[in-house]
């Protein structure tokens, strides 16, 4: 009953309804389904490190891993839009938990500096996928398999960060007032 108070539903574009999902359920449903879709866009980045042009594949992630994040902030009901089409004591203790728990890009409008802001902090990895493509064949593959690795750790960190906060909010607003 208190979870229906405190949500509201919202009619996004699509005709779709969009809802934080609150209950464990619901969070582990919208965790794979996100998880599933970090998988295909780090496989299709994998792809294109693979091509052996310096340079390609970081412009195809930062534009890649922008759009998964809108997914996944979407699928958890944790864009902007839909954050503020919940009622006042929903949205507040959604951005509480958002800040609670620091993550970069839960809630907030996906651009590519942001993006690229994250993935300078895996200027390493970055670097050494980047390197791998002067040897032919041997460093395309090493390449792929940097870049799948690194673009598939970064997309489920942030899937358990939209999960952390959606269960945050659960837990706060399934208790008693």
């Amino acid at each position: 009953m208190l979870k229906k108070i405190f949500r509201k539903k919202t009619q996004t574009g699509t005709g779709t309804v969009a809802v934080l999902p609150l209950s464990s359920d619901d969070i582990g449903r919208v965790r794979e389904r996100c998880r599933a879709l970090v998988r295909r866009k780090a496989a299709i980045s994998a792809g294109i490190s693979a091509v052996p042009i310096p340079g390609v594949d970081i412009v195809a992630d930062l534009t890649s891993f922008a759009s998964m994040v809108e997914a996944i902030n979407k699928d958890f009901g944790l864009t902007p839009a839909q954050i503020e089409a919940l009622q006042p004591h929903m949205r507040v203790v959604t951005y509480q938990a958002m800040a609670a728990l620091g993550s970069t890009l839960v809630g907030k409008l996906v651009t590519k500096e942001l993006v690229l802001k994250l993935l300078q902090k895996s200027g390493a990895k970055l670097a050494a996928k980047s390197a791998t493509k002067i040897v032919p064949l041997a460093g395309q593959i090493a390449s792929a398999a940097i870049g799948f690795a690194l673009f598939r750790q970064m997309g489920y960190q942030h899937v358990e960060a939209c999960a952390r906060v959606a269960q945050e909010v659960g837990q706060k607003t399934a208790a008693p007032a």
